[in-house]
């Protein structure tokens, strides 16, 4: 008897809270905040997509001044799941004086489409997962990117490393920066399809 009337106080005051949540009389608790990761001087949301993270990282401006000459903002702002290897601004200046300049002119859209698509693959690749693959590859995982090109992925010195169609290497800087769409990892090298 003692029994059934506690299950009997529990279910009324259950529908109590429930009651008092649907008329608006008790609120429900705060979200627990976003768990975020630094990335240019900007904290990236997890509840946010690819492209607007990378807008408020000043690391990025290039990358992003990039994304919008070549028309993927729609795509890579979509629902995914992609994984970017997103450049700094500094990888960009390691490449030869005018580069950068010529890819964002109107008549090389095709060229820089296939720079950046090089850096994107259709799917979410935490470091663990990737590095998880490395081994059981036997040292060296290949990676195929939306563009179609091929990268490779290895560790040295505990360091993620992409290698591209041109025996360049990249080191992950920052690894799984999630978004809602995918994830970014932060790379110090420019990656260059053949």
């Amino acid at each position: 008897m003692k029994a059934s009337k506690q299950n009997q106080s529990i279910a009324l005051g259950a529908s109590l809270l429930a009651l008092g949540l649907i008329v608006g009389l008790i609120e429900p608790a705060p979200a627990a905040p976003e768990r975020t990761v630094m990335v240019g001087g900007a904290a990236m949301y997890p509840s946010r997509n690819i492209v607007q993270n990378a807008l408020n990282s000043r690391d990025h401006t290039t990358l992003v001044a990039a994304v919008k000459a070549a028309g993927l903002v729609e795509t890579l702002s979509g629902p995914g799941p992609f994984t970017v290897f997103a450049p700094t601004n500094a990888a960009f200046a390691k490449l030869p004086a005018g580069t950068v300049d010529a890819l964002l002119q109107p008549e090389n859209k095709g060229k820089l489409t296939s720079l950046l698509t090089y850096h994107v693959v259709p799917k979410k690749a935490l470091r663990n997962a990737i590095a998880s693959m490395i081994e059981t590859d036997g040292g060296k995982h290949e990676i195929t990117t939306v563009g179609g090109g091929k990268l490779w992925a290895y560790l040295q010195d505990g360091n993620l490393l992409l290698r591209d169609a041109k025996g360049r290497s990249a080191r992950v800087t920052i690894a799984n920066v999630m978004q809602s769409n995918g994830v970014i990892h932060v790379i110090d090298s420019v990656l260059l399809p053949n």
